[in-house]
């Protein structure tokens, strides 16, 4: 008899597993067959015993358990995961996303078939971020396969995301392999230079999910004066000021990131044509409206408005609140590229809080572009959650 754990679902509930969606919920299963531990892969058996997926056990998490693979056959082991950081890395490769000295996500969690692991490479260090059950419990052989196939200076562990609490695991940071990372890294990111703390930055470090979206708005910025608000460390505002766009007014409430900010616009030899506000952005997009000023590109890249479905009301109404203020500030003729990167606002309801907007600035507009995450953050088919990036590109007139 089998000694490996087992979760067997309630009848009719295996539906979601047919169509190999990853998550398993607590209300889907009838019992667990044996004394799993945090993170233990087990069998999942439909209610007359049919294998349907292996997974990793999470008792804290409502998502009771992450599939890690649907083929009876395959055992999750180190040869596993091993595969699958190197089917994730050539995925990468063959889309030119690897070149030396850039920055790239290697591994996006459900879509590239490793539940709750982030993985991201800034240069010569590779930062991970193990935020469920089953990807804490395979650190170690995440880490060794990290630096076995992509040899770098060094594996950085930022597991700090809400979502562990929810998976009952405590922070975690600090390095995991090789040598510690310096307190800034150089990366090449779209033609221009950036400085990335991955041991205190936002996420890994830097927000990896903009870089094709700031070359396209660059694209359009020619001549343009640039508001770039919740610039965090300037990446809009740079980006476009080095395609030559007249001059950019970055706004952005931590002053750490601004600092660093202007040593990137000195790196990048912008920085005469910056100006640097360090403000809450609410209050700041406000006093500009309020004081007539006028730009001729308004990006509006804000934080995560929406961490629940139950914040789907409230978050709503802060992105109405600040495309307003957005909208207000563009000048006929001008664009408003505008984002949001919850993943409980999707496009459709996006848009309709944007046009909802405009009708209130008393702004006429037009989507002349949806922007949406780039191609190292993969949408995984049977895994719609994955897409959470939104944006709109608009003429205003």
């Amino acid at each position: 008899m089998s000694t490996v754990p087992r979760l067997i679902l309630k009848n009719g509930r295996e539906k979601s597993l047919l169509r190999k969606h990853p998550w398993i919920f607590s209300g889907a299963i009838e019992r667990v067959v044996g004394e799993p531990g945090v993170g233990e892969t087990l069998d999942v058996v439909d209610s007359a015993g049919q294998f349907l997926a292996r997974a990793a056990y999470s008792p804290s998490s409502q998502i009771r358990a992450r599939v890690w693979t649907f083929a009876s056959e395959e055992a999750v082991d180190s040869g596993f995961f091993r595969r699958r950081l190197e089917r994730a890395l050539d995925s990468r490769r063959r889309l030119g996303l690897l070149g030396a000295g850039g920055a790239c996500r290697l591994v996006f969690a459900e879509s590239d078939g490793l539940p709750g692991l982030i993985v991201d490479r800034y240069a010569d260090y590779v930062v991970c971020q193990f935020l469920s059950a089953g990807a804490d419990r395979a650190r170690d052989l995440v880490s060794d396969a990290l630096m076995e196939l992509c040899e770098p200076r060094g594996v950085f562990e930022r597991s700090e995301a809400s979502v562990r609490r929810k998976e009952g695991l405590a922070s975690q940071r600090g390095v995991l392999r090789g040598d510690a990372p310096p307190a800034e890294i150089e990366v090449r990111m779209g033609g221009t230079n950036w400085l990335v703390d991955v041991a205190n930055g936002q996420k890994t470090g830097a927000y990896l999910d903009q870089q094709r979206n700031r070359e396209r708005v660059a694209e359009l910025a020619h001549g343009a004066e640039v508001l770039d608000a919740f610039a965090y460390t300037g990446g809009f505002a740079i980006t476009a000021l080095a395609a030559g766009a007249a001059g950019a007014t970055l706004v952005e409430s931590s002053a750490e990131a601004l600092r660093t900010a202007e040593r990137e616009a000195e790196a990048n030899g912008v920085a005469g044509r910056c100006r640097f506000v360090a403000a809450s952005v609410f209050d700041e997009l406000r006093s500009q409206r309020d004081d007539g000023r006028r730009y001729d590109l308004v990006v509006l890249d804000p934080p995560k408005f929406v961490h629940s479905a139950e914040q789907v009301n409230a978050g709503s109404r802060g992105y109405k609140d600040v495309n307003m203020l957005g909208l207000a500030l563009v000048k006929p003729g001008g664009l408003l590229a505008t984002f949001s990167c919850s993943g409980h606002v999707d496009a459709p309801l996006f848009q309709k809080i944007v046009a909802g907007a405009a009708l209130d600035a008393g702004r006429d507009a037009q989507i002349i572009e949806r922007l949406s995450q780039p191609a190292d953050h993969p949408i995984a088919l049977e895994f719609p959650e994955a897409e959470y990036l939104k944006g709109l590109i608009l003429r205003v007139h």
